[in-house]
């Protein structure tokens, strides 16, 4: 890692069958790099391998486009799922019950609500899974994530995350700016990936004359939820086609890894605790929660407050079209009655 110079002394067992340390009889006094071959580890990495191949989405993010591009349109005038299957099953390229479970997962520009029989149905005891494709995420895990940051030292990193109200209701997306602690957050009538795409895509529009986006976002970490499922929206343009951002995932089950952004969101969670309703919450009172949170000064950042450090980096001409605004220290309130109408 320190030496260029440094050449690793390979033992000729492991250059011929079984390739592995474990019947050698020097292996106790052995000082070399070894491989053990242990038959319960690798029983559970074939067992975890066999049983991702099974999950997920089966088709790419293009193929998703080529499809929704299909049946949208004629699902709105008013066809059943089942009629546009038969008519274009050699272009859909795909099972008709795959098609409802895409819609189910909300990947399509209609929902549930569009198919006329289906809201008729009871609904399932319990909703199957449904998991997400996790090639979306090659090349963008948290490993790929640290790279990213070794080779450029300089880039902010800005942790995007929701927090979820009352359960397929309204939700927030929060963006929190790791470096000066300011956090965004914008109302969403569901949890859903078209939502994230048009949230990054008018932050895109409204920072463009004061700051490129990709020097405020040049970096997005974000967790594994279905919400962010699709990067390459979010990491590029419709008209042009180089990155103005580059997106990267959490491990899974590793909240800690932006551990920024769930500290912060304790915040909110005193003004909205967990379990709450947003239903009735509109942006303006989202703004205003989000002005109390980024008034309230942090140890951390000197004893200055989110708005003031981030401020001082970037100005406050964009916090204000960011529509952010400072709330005087004794008039800041953490508690539920802040909203309260």
């Amino acid at each position: 890692m320190h030496c260029q110079d440094f050449a690793e002394d390979i033992c000729s067992v492991k250059t011929k069958p079984p390739y592995v340390c474990n019947g050698c009889s020097q292996l106790p006094k052995c000082t070399l790099l070894k491989r053990v071959y242990d038959p319960a580890d690798a029983h559970e990495m074939a067992h975890q391998s066999i049983s991702e191949s099974r999950t997920g989405i089966l088709s790419n993010e293009d193929d998703i486009a080529r499809i929704n591009g299909i049946i949208s349109p004629l699902v709105k005038n008013g066809q059943s799922l089942h009629q546009i299957y038969i008519e274009h099953v050699d272009e859909i390229m795909c099972s008709e019950k795959t098609l409802y479970n895409y819609v189910d997962a909300q990947l399509f520009d209609i929902r549930n609500i569009d198919l006329p029989r289906k809201v008729k149905y009871r609904p399932r005891y319990k909703q199957p899974e449904f998991k997400v494709d996790r090639g979306c995420r090659i090349g963008r895990s948290y490993s790929d994530f640290q790279k990213f940051l070794e080779a450029n030292p300089e880039s902010a990193v800005v942790q995007m995350d929701s927090v979820i109200g009352r359960v397929g209701g309204k939700c927030l997306l929060t963006i929190h700016f790791v470096e000066t602690s300011l956090m965004l957050a914008f109302l969403r009538d569901s949890n859903t990936s078209a939502s994230v795409i048009q949230i990054i895509n008018l932050l895109d529009k409204v920072t463009w004359k004061f700051k490129n986006f990709s020097q405020l976002f040049p970096v997005i970490l974000t967790d594994n939820g279905s919400e962010f499922s699709n990067p390459k929206a979010i990491e590029k343009r419709d008209t042009i086609p180089r990155n103005r951002t580059n997106v990267f995932y959490c491990d899974p089950s590793a909240p800690y890894q932006k551990g920024a952004c769930e500290v912060n969101h304790e915040l909110i969670r005193r003004i909205l605790p967990k379990g709450s309703s947003f239903d009735d919450l509109t942006q303006k009172d989202i703004f205003l929660m989000m002005d109390h949170i980024n008034s309230y000064k942090r140890k951390k950042l000197n004893n200055r407050s989110p708005y003031e450090t981030f401020s001082f980096y970037y100005g406050e001409d964009i916090l204000k079209k960011l529509g952010c605004k400072p709330v005087a220290a004794e008039n800041i309130i953490l508690k539920p009655k802040l909203l309260k109408k």
